[in-house]
């Protein structure tokens, strides 16, 4: 399920950057050549940067790809670990409820006052801003559904399950990851070439 969850967030992600490119390469090819610009890449731009941010989010999250700082983590008693890795996933899952409460309320804002961009488009803001709601809205379930099975998690007294899930990926982690991922892009490459 989190695979599914990661392979569908990553594809929405990447497909908002492959159509901005997309948008930027026409908009520079039409000003180069016609002299003419669409006179809104920039505008999509800060619409896609803020969705992908929040589908970043979730994307870290799972991938437990978050910034903390570890430097001390590895040092300290199991039960102060486990205590740190139940107590980030419950605080992420509290930041992020707030985030997407506040950002509904942003919205009401825009919709009561009839809001709109600075720019030529003059976009209302209710639409880009209810793709950032829907991308918060996103990364408050991942995080509520981390911070719920991590509480279980520990209840159920699988302490190292909390660790092992829930804090910060070892150097050890990330280079077995890197080296996987290189097996698997290598033995694509002699499959093409067996092939050819």
């Amino acid at each position: 399920m989190k695979q599914r969850i990661e392979q569908w967030l990553g594809t929405v992600f990447g497909l908002i950057f492959l159509g901005l490119a997309a948008v930027v390469t026409v908009e520079t090819v039409m000003r180069k050549l016609f002299n003419v610009s669409l006179q809104g890449a920039d505008e999509l731009g800060g619409y896609a940067l803020a969705v992908g941010a929040t589908l970043g989010f979730s994307l870290a999250l799972l991938g437990r790809a978050h910034i903390r700082v570890d430097v001390f983590h590895d040092r300290l008693p199991r039960s102060l670990q486990l205590a740190l890795n139940w107590l980030s996933v419950v605080s992420l899952a509290a930041m992020a409820l707030l985030l997407a409460w506040l950002a509904w309320f942003v919205i009401q804002d825009s919709s009561a006052y009839k809001s709109v961009s600075q720019t030529p488009w003059a976009t209302p803001l209710v639409i880009p801003q209810t793709a950032w709601l829907i991308g918060l809205m996103v990364f408050a379930a991942v995080a509520l559904a981390s911070a719920v099975r991590a509480t279980w998690l520990l209840l159920r007294g699988q302490t190292e399950a909390v660790i092992r899930d829930y804090g910060p990926r070892s150097t050890r982690e990330e280079v077995d990851e890197e080296l996987q991922d290189l097996k698997v892009r290598s033995t694509a490459q002699t499959a093409r070439v067996e092939t050819a």
